[in-house]
Protein backbone atom coordinates (compact mmCIF):
# COMPACT_ATOMS: atom_id res chain seq x y z
CA UNK A 1 0.00 0.00 0.00
CA UNK A 2 1.04 3.32 -0.55
CA UNK A 3 1.96 6.14 1.63
CA UNK A 4 -0.77 8.38 0.01
CA UNK A 5 -3.26 5.30 0.26
CA UNK A 6 -2.41 4.80 3.65
CA UNK A 7 -3.03 7.52 5.30
CA UNK A 8 -7.04 8.19 3.21
CA UNK A 9 -7.57 4.60 5.04
CA UNK A 10 -6.30 5.57 8.19
CA UNK A 11 -8.86 8.76 7.20
CA UNK A 12 -11.92 6.27 7.52
CA UNK A 13 -13.69 8.05 4.85
CA UNK A 14 -16.81 6.17 5.33
CA UNK A 15 -16.72 7.75 8.58
CA UNK A 16 -16.73 11.08 7.83
CA UNK A 17 -20.73 11.49 6.00
CA UNK A 18 -22.19 11.01 9.72
CA UNK A 19 -19.43 13.57 11.09
CA UNK A 20 -21.16 16.36 8.75
CA UNK A 21 -24.97 15.05 8.95
CA UNK A 22 -25.62 17.35 12.50
CA UNK A 23 -24.44 20.67 10.60
CA UNK A 24 -26.25 19.99 7.67
CA UNK A 25 -29.22 19.63 10.18
CA UNK A 26 -28.30 22.61 12.06
CA UNK A 27 -28.05 24.58 9.01
CA UNK A 28 -31.52 23.52 7.68
CA UNK A 29 -33.04 24.70 10.84
CA UNK A 30 -31.54 28.51 10.28
CA UNK A 31 -33.26 27.94 6.42
CA UNK A 32 -36.49 26.79 8.92
CA UNK A 33 -36.98 30.29 10.54
CA UNK A 34 -35.73 32.35 7.45
CA UNK A 35 -38.63 30.34 5.03
CA UNK A 36 -41.28 29.42 7.52
CA UNK A 37 -41.25 32.24 9.85
CA UNK A 38 -41.91 30.27 12.98
CA UNK A 39 -43.58 32.90 15.73
CA UNK A 40 -40.93 31.91 18.19
CA UNK A 41 -38.21 33.20 15.74
CA UNK A 42 -39.59 36.69 14.77
CA UNK A 43 -36.50 38.27 16.29
CA UNK A 44 -34.62 36.05 14.31
CA UNK A 45 -36.16 37.04 11.18
CA UNK A 46 -35.94 40.01 11.61
CA UNK A 47 -31.83 40.24 12.06
CA UNK A 48 -31.95 37.56 9.22
CA UNK A 49 -34.17 39.60 6.57
CA UNK A 50 -32.38 38.90 3.04
CA UNK A 51 -30.44 35.96 4.45
CA UNK A 52 -28.41 34.02 1.90
CA UNK A 53 -29.73 29.78 1.86
CA UNK A 54 -27.80 28.15 4.76
CA UNK A 55 -25.45 25.98 1.35
CA UNK A 56 -24.94 29.11 -0.07
CA UNK A 57 -23.00 30.69 3.28
CA UNK A 58 -19.26 30.80 4.06
CA UNK A 59 -20.43 29.76 7.90
CA UNK A 60 -21.61 26.64 6.22
CA UNK A 61 -18.65 25.45 4.10
CA UNK A 62 -16.36 26.24 7.18
CA UNK A 63 -18.10 24.97 9.35
CA UNK A 64 -18.16 21.39 7.54
CA UNK A 65 -14.66 22.05 6.94
CA UNK A 66 -14.20 22.08 10.10
CA UNK A 67 -16.12 19.05 11.46
CA UNK A 68 -14.45 17.01 8.82
CA UNK A 69 -11.37 18.36 9.61
CA UNK A 70 -12.13 16.90 13.55
CA UNK A 71 -13.08 13.87 12.17
CA UNK A 72 -9.76 12.69 10.55
CA UNK A 73 -8.52 14.06 13.46
CA UNK A 74 -10.10 11.46 15.56
CA UNK A 75 -9.66 8.80 13.37
CA UNK A 76 -5.85 9.40 13.36
CA UNK A 77 -5.66 9.56 17.29
CA UNK A 78 -8.18 6.65 17.16
CA UNK A 79 -5.56 4.68 15.23
CA UNK A 80 -2.99 5.66 16.99
CA UNK A 81 -3.98 5.23 20.79
CA UNK A 82 -5.25 1.68 19.88
CA UNK A 83 -2.28 0.91 17.97
CA UNK A 84 -0.31 1.87 21.08
CA UNK A 85 -2.19 0.59 24.12
CA UNK A 86 -2.42 -2.81 21.55
CA UNK A 87 -5.52 -2.92 21.60
CA UNK A 88 -5.59 -3.05 17.21
CA UNK A 89 -3.99 -6.88 17.16
CA UNK A 90 -4.93 -9.42 15.24
CA UNK A 91 -7.83 -11.15 17.03
CA UNK A 92 -9.84 -7.12 16.31
CA UNK A 93 -12.68 -7.48 13.83
CA UNK A 94 -12.87 -4.66 10.95
CA UNK A 95 -10.92 -3.14 8.88
CA UNK A 96 -7.25 -3.26 10.02
CA UNK A 97 -5.53 0.23 11.25
CA UNK A 98 -2.81 2.12 10.01
CA UNK A 99 -0.20 1.27 12.94
CA UNK A 100 -1.75 -2.32 13.13
CA UNK A 101 -0.56 -3.05 9.66
CA UNK A 102 2.79 -1.26 9.86
CA UNK A 103 1.44 1.21 7.03
CA UNK A 104 2.37 4.38 9.27
CA UNK A 105 4.84 4.53 12.09
CA UNK A 106 3.47 5.60 15.83
CA UNK A 107 5.85 9.12 15.06
CA UNK A 108 4.04 9.58 11.72
CA UNK A 109 0.88 8.99 12.93
CA UNK A 110 1.32 11.35 15.61
CA UNK A 111 3.09 14.19 12.94
CA UNK A 112 -0.43 13.75 11.46
CA UNK A 113 -2.52 14.44 14.42
CA UNK A 114 -0.35 17.81 15.10
CA UNK A 115 -0.57 18.92 11.50
CA UNK A 116 -4.16 17.95 11.75
CA UNK A 117 -4.84 19.76 15.16
CA UNK A 118 -3.42 23.01 13.39
CA UNK A 119 -5.53 22.69 9.73
CA UNK A 120 -8.66 22.44 12.25
CA UNK A 121 -8.11 25.23 14.66
CA UNK A 122 -7.41 27.33 11.70
CA UNK A 123 -10.20 26.47 9.82
CA UNK A 124 -12.15 26.94 13.22
CA UNK A 125 -11.01 30.49 14.09
CA UNK A 126 -11.95 31.21 10.63
CA UNK A 127 -15.65 29.97 11.00
CA UNK A 128 -15.92 32.15 14.59
CA UNK A 129 -14.38 35.34 12.88
CA UNK A 130 -17.16 34.87 10.03
CA UNK A 131 -19.72 33.96 12.14
CA UNK A 132 -19.27 36.88 15.21
CA UNK A 133 -16.67 39.67 13.46
CA UNK A 134 -15.61 41.85 16.01
CA UNK A 135 -18.89 42.87 17.60
CA UNK A 136 -19.41 39.08 19.47
CA UNK A 137 -16.09 39.31 21.64
CA UNK A 138 -18.06 36.93 24.43
CA UNK A 139 -19.66 34.66 21.52
CA UNK A 140 -16.54 34.25 20.11
CA UNK A 141 -14.58 33.55 23.17
CA UNK A 142 -17.06 30.94 23.83
CA UNK A 143 -16.82 29.12 20.74
CA UNK A 144 -13.23 28.97 20.68
CA UNK A 145 -13.20 27.52 23.77
CA UNK A 146 -16.32 24.66 22.96
CA UNK A 147 -13.59 24.31 19.99
CA UNK A 148 -10.81 23.66 21.86
CA UNK A 149 -13.19 21.56 23.65
CA UNK A 150 -13.75 19.15 20.75
CA UNK A 151 -10.12 19.01 19.34
CA UNK A 152 -9.30 17.58 23.05
CA UNK A 153 -12.00 15.41 23.11
CA UNK A 154 -11.50 14.21 19.28
CA UNK A 155 -7.87 12.90 20.54
CA UNK A 156 -8.63 11.82 24.30
CA UNK A 157 -10.68 9.24 23.20
CA UNK A 158 -8.04 6.60 23.19
CA UNK A 159 -4.89 8.76 23.20
CA UNK A 160 -3.31 8.64 27.09
CA UNK A 161 -3.66 6.86 30.12
CA UNK A 162 -6.72 8.98 31.00
CA UNK A 163 -8.85 7.67 27.99
CA UNK A 164 -12.68 8.44 28.15
CA UNK A 165 -12.84 5.47 25.85
CA UNK A 166 -11.23 2.95 27.46
CA UNK A 167 -13.81 4.03 30.26
CA UNK A 168 -17.37 3.77 29.02
CA UNK A 169 -17.68 7.69 28.07
CA UNK A 170 -17.21 7.51 24.36
CA UNK A 171 -20.97 7.19 24.22
CA UNK A 172 -21.78 10.67 26.03
CA UNK A 173 -18.92 12.46 24.41
CA UNK A 174 -20.30 11.52 20.68
CA UNK A 175 -24.15 12.41 21.94
CA UNK A 176 -22.67 15.88 23.30
CA UNK A 177 -20.14 16.31 20.45
CA UNK A 178 -22.26 14.85 17.05
CA UNK A 179 -25.23 16.00 18.35
CA UNK A 180 -25.84 19.48 20.92
CA UNK A 181 -22.40 20.81 19.79
CA UNK A 182 -23.03 19.81 16.22
CA UNK A 183 -26.90 20.85 15.55
CA UNK A 184 -27.27 23.58 17.85
CA UNK A 185 -23.93 25.24 17.85
CA UNK A 186 -24.38 25.53 14.11
CA UNK A 187 -27.69 27.32 13.87
CA UNK A 188 -26.27 29.07 16.67
CA UNK A 189 -23.27 30.31 14.32
CA UNK A 190 -26.43 31.08 11.74
CA UNK A 191 -28.57 33.37 14.28
CA UNK A 192 -26.68 34.05 17.24
CA UNK A 193 -30.26 32.60 18.83
CA UNK A 194 -31.63 29.51 20.75
CA UNK A 195 -34.58 27.53 19.66
CA UNK A 196 -35.80 24.85 21.59
CA UNK A 197 -37.20 22.91 18.59
CA UNK A 198 -33.33 22.36 17.70
CA UNK A 199 -32.47 20.43 20.26
CA UNK A 200 -35.41 17.81 19.26
CA UNK A 201 -32.84 16.51 15.65
CA UNK A 202 -29.96 17.70 17.97
CA UNK A 203 -31.22 14.71 19.78
CA UNK A 204 -31.67 12.74 16.69
CA UNK A 205 -28.42 12.96 15.10
CA UNK A 206 -26.53 12.73 18.44
CA UNK A 207 -28.06 9.37 19.23
CA UNK A 208 -28.00 8.31 15.98
CA UNK A 209 -23.70 8.74 15.75
CA UNK A 210 -23.97 7.09 19.54
CA UNK A 211 -25.70 3.78 17.71
CA UNK A 212 -22.66 3.79 15.31
CA UNK A 213 -20.37 4.05 17.82
CA UNK A 214 -22.23 1.34 19.85
CA UNK A 215 -22.51 -1.00 17.17
CA UNK A 216 -18.61 -0.73 16.98
CA UNK A 217 -18.56 -1.55 20.34
CA UNK A 218 -20.94 -4.51 19.88
CA UNK A 219 -18.92 -5.81 17.05
CA UNK A 220 -15.14 -5.83 19.26
CA UNK A 221 -16.68 -6.69 22.82
CA UNK A 222 -14.62 -9.62 22.43
CA UNK A 223 -11.16 -8.18 21.81
CA UNK A 224 -12.06 -5.07 24.02
CA UNK A 225 -12.86 -7.14 27.19
CA UNK A 226 -9.60 -8.99 26.50
CA UNK A 227 -7.45 -6.01 26.10
CA UNK A 228 -9.15 -3.61 29.34
CA UNK A 229 -10.74 -1.59 26.94
CA UNK A 230 -13.96 -0.76 29.29
CA UNK A 231 -16.12 0.77 26.84
CA UNK A 232 -20.19 0.55 27.49
CA UNK A 233 -20.62 -2.39 25.90
CA UNK A 234 -18.00 -4.12 27.60
CA UNK A 235 -19.72 -2.92 30.98
CA UNK A 236 -23.21 -3.88 30.73
CA UNK A 237 -22.55 -6.77 28.30
CA UNK A 238 -23.91 -7.84 25.15
CA UNK A 239 -27.27 -8.55 25.88
CA UNK A 240 -27.96 -4.86 27.54
CA UNK A 241 -25.58 -3.64 25.18
CA UNK A 242 -28.22 -4.72 22.72
CA UNK A 243 -31.40 -3.55 24.12
CA UNK A 244 -29.64 0.26 24.86
CA UNK A 245 -29.06 0.25 20.92
CA UNK A 246 -32.79 -0.51 20.31
CA UNK A 247 -33.41 2.28 23.10
CA UNK A 248 -31.24 4.98 21.71
CA UNK A 249 -32.35 4.57 18.11
CA UNK A 250 -36.26 4.48 18.82
CA UNK A 251 -36.05 7.48 21.06
CA UNK A 252 -34.00 9.37 18.25
CA UNK A 253 -37.12 8.91 15.95
CA UNK A 254 -39.54 9.70 18.47
CA UNK A 255 -37.99 12.87 18.79
CA UNK A 256 -38.10 13.57 14.78
CA UNK A 257 -41.42 12.62 15.04
CA UNK A 258 -41.94 14.95 18.10
CA UNK A 259 -40.30 17.88 15.61
CA UNK A 260 -42.70 16.85 12.94
CA UNK A 261 -45.62 17.18 14.89
CA UNK A 262 -44.71 20.84 16.41
CA UNK A 263 -43.37 22.09 13.01
CA UNK A 264 -45.46 20.14 10.09
CA UNK A 265 -46.90 22.80 7.37
CA UNK A 266 -46.65 20.61 4.07
CA UNK A 267 -45.72 16.83 3.02
CA UNK A 268 -42.35 18.31 1.94
CA UNK A 269 -41.85 18.45 6.08
CA UNK A 270 -41.84 14.36 6.11
CA UNK A 271 -39.51 13.04 3.90
CA UNK A 272 -36.82 12.64 6.65
CA UNK A 273 -39.79 9.87 7.12
CA UNK A 274 -38.03 7.93 4.13
CA UNK A 275 -34.61 7.42 6.16
CA UNK A 276 -37.05 5.45 8.96
CA UNK A 277 -36.96 2.49 6.77
CA UNK A 278 -33.58 1.11 6.46
CA UNK A 279 -33.45 2.19 10.14
CA UNK A 280 -35.74 -0.37 11.06
CA UNK A 281 -34.32 -3.08 8.58
CA UNK A 282 -31.13 -2.06 10.92
CA UNK A 283 -32.68 -2.92 13.91
CA UNK A 284 -34.21 -6.37 12.96
CA UNK A 285 -30.89 -7.61 11.35
CA UNK A 286 -29.43 -6.34 15.08
CA UNK A 287 -32.57 -8.23 16.16
CA UNK A 288 -31.18 -11.11 14.47
CA UNK A 289 -27.36 -11.71 15.01
CA UNK A 290 -26.85 -13.55 17.45
CA UNK A 291 -22.60 -12.94 16.74
CA UNK A 292 -22.26 -8.98 17.10
CA UNK A 293 -18.55 -9.75 15.42
CA UNK A 294 -21.22 -10.13 12.30
CA UNK A 295 -22.54 -6.85 12.60
CA UNK A 296 -20.08 -4.60 11.21
CA UNK A 297 -21.44 -4.12 7.83
CA UNK A 298 -24.50 -2.37 9.94
CA UNK A 299 -22.10 0.50 10.76
CA UNK A 300 -22.34 1.63 7.33
CA UNK A 301 -25.85 1.27 7.37
CA UNK A 302 -26.66 3.69 10.22
CA UNK A 303 -24.04 6.25 9.10
CA UNK A 304 -25.73 6.39 5.90
CA UNK A 305 -29.33 6.21 6.82
CA UNK A 306 -27.98 9.32 9.31
CA UNK A 307 -26.83 10.77 6.67
CA UNK A 308 -29.82 10.79 4.71
CA UNK A 309 -31.80 11.74 7.67
CA UNK A 310 -30.29 14.82 7.46
CA UNK A 311 -30.08 15.13 3.81
CA UNK A 312 -34.16 14.58 3.28
CA UNK A 313 -34.36 16.85 6.42
CA UNK A 314 -32.50 19.79 5.06
CA UNK A 315 -34.49 19.39 1.70
CA UNK A 316 -37.65 19.34 3.44
CA UNK A 317 -36.81 22.85 4.85
CA UNK A 318 -35.59 24.43 1.32
CA UNK A 319 -38.24 23.07 -0.52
Amino acid sequence: MSKLKAWISAARLRTLPLSVSGIIAGSAMFNNVVLNSYDSDKEVIGNLEGAAPFYATLIFWLAIATTLGLQILSNFANDYGDGVKGTDNKDRVGPERAIQSGAITKKAMFTGIVCTTVVTLCMAIALIYVSFGKENFFYSLFFFVLGIGAIVAAIKYTVGNSAYGYRGLGDVFVFIFFGLVSVVGCYFLFTKQLNGLVFLPAITIGLLSTAVLNLNNMRDFQNDQKVGKNTLVVKLGIDKARRYHFTIIGIAMIAMLIFLWRTYQDINDTLFLIAFVPLTIHLIKVYKTANTELLDPELKKVALSTFLLALLFSLGQIL
